[in-house]
């Protein structure tokens, strides 16, 4: 395997541990073990398991934010492109064995000394949420900044409540929740 194959192996199967059964009950030798890597291959990769952990927040992130584009850019523009979030949501929820938000199951298990991971995962919620900001700026008419970040939020909000209790309950009804409440938040509102 070439190195940039393996080192792409290494993320996505502790990854996929971190996701199924917690960042703190995964040990670097599991890792090892399910890669089937030498420890002194682990290491030539990644200095420790935090640094394998903001690997994955970051690939996790990025191809989240891809696919949340690709959402809006395959919808008219108006509400539909601003309730795009929760129709990826939906998607994600329907994949195989969903366990929530990546970012925030790992927020939940962090110590307060953990600071790397926690600025990644701020980071990432912020970069979110500017998108959302994007969005609403691009669909609604004659905003202001306060309206936009006042619509952008209360989208990313219902978006974050409709993730963990979608999780939560084992169930998708807080999705359709969501997306049945966001319109409220344009309301009046001149769309584009």
């Amino acid at each position: 395997m070439q190195r940039s194959d393996l080192h792409q192996h290494i993320i996505t199967t502790a990854g996929n541990l971190f996701y199924y059964q917690g960042y703190n009950s995964t040990g670097i030798n599991e890792i090892i073990s399910k890669c089937d890597i030498a420890k002194a291959t682990l290491y030539s990769h990644f200095k420790s398991k935090e640094d394998i952990c903001v690997a994955y927040l970051k690939q996790r992130h990025g191809a989240f934010m891809n696919s949340l584009k690709d959402y809006v850019n395959q919808r008219t523009e108006s509400k539909n492109q601003l309730l795009a979030i929760f129709d990826l949501l939906r998607d994600m929820y329907l994949e195989e064995n969903f366990q929530g938000c990546w970012g925030i199951k790992t927020l939940g298990e962090l110590s307060p000394d953990q600071t790397t991971i926690l600025g990644v995962i701020q980071q990432q919620k912020k970069e979110l949420l500017l998108y959302l900001g994007e969005v609403v700026g691009g669909n609604i008419a004659n905003l202001s900044k306060a309206e936009t970040e006042k619509i952008s939020s209360g989208l990313y909000l219902l978006y974050e409540s409709a993730v963990t209790e979608s999780h939560l309950f084992k169930n998708d009804w807080p999705i359709f929740m969501a997306k049945s409440i966001a319109p409220l938040l344009i309301t009046d509102m001149d769309l584009k």
